[in-house]
């Protein structure tokens, strides 16, 4: 008999289960915040340095952790670089939709445009861009880039019809926003050599007016 009685035993239990999960919940913080660092660190190294120069380990090192715990949230290179582009164009996508919190009729297009096509100007396009071409020489890599593609893409229409409030029950509406897309993509290749800056600004007037034909009035109408 260890002379404690059964509501003891009860509370010692209740207290020792308290613990266990009060330890348990910082851990998994930690496990949450290593992931993301894993992540952010993939995207930028492998927009700062292609996907030849971007390997775990030179992730890892960048993100201050071990190749062993990168290796613990994801077994493969593949596995870790599709990861990390996808969530760095998911926080994009949030990101984007922060801009007009109250909706489409927050801005006027000509804004809503420049935010879309800043998606294609930055590091995640550039990450993005490394991760394709080397899926296009790579046969493990290729069908999971072609998945995840797809999905950014299905992803990207979406969050412009949201913001551009375009109807697409209307004819020709659908592929004036994907072009727009298709276009925004082409100025974020331009950009990757020259700065691009004022043609890009040209061409965003040009579309907003495009828009405004396409889609109906001005937002701010």
């Amino acid at each position: 008999m260890d002379g404690l009685s059964t509501t003891d035993r009860s509370d010692r239990s209740d207290r020792s289960d308290r613990s266990d999960r009060a330890e348990r919940v910082p851990k998994q913080d930690r496990s949450r915040a290593t992931r993301q660092r894993l992540l952010e660190a993939a995207v930028a190294c492998l927009a700062e340095h292609g996907w030849a120069g971007s390997t775990v380990l030179v992730v890892a090192e960048r993100a201050g952790v071990s190749r062993g715990a990168a290796q613990h949230h994801f077994p493969t290179r593949e596995d870790l670089f599709t990861a990390a582009v996808e969530y760095v164009a998911e926080e994009r996508s949030t990101a984007l939709r922060a801009l007009f919190p109250e909706g489409a009729t927050a801005g006027d297009r000509r804004a809503v445009v420049t935010a879309l096509i800043d998606l294609y100007t930055g590091p995640l396009f550039r990450a993005a861009l490394h991760l394709w071409v080397a899926a296009s020489n790579e046969e493990q890599l290729r069908p999971r880039v072609t998945e995840l593609e797809s999905r950014i893409g299905r992803e990207s229409h979406r969050v412009a019809v949201e913001l551009l409030a375009a109807d697409e029950t209307r004819p020709g509406v659908r592929e004036t926003v994907q072009g727009l897309l298709d276009m925004a993509r082409g100025l974020g290749l331009a950009t990757l050599l020259t700065d691009d800056a004022a043609r890009r600004e040209r061409v965003v007037r040009q579309w907003a007016a495009l828009l405004d034909g396409a889609l109906g009035r001005r937002l701010t109408d």
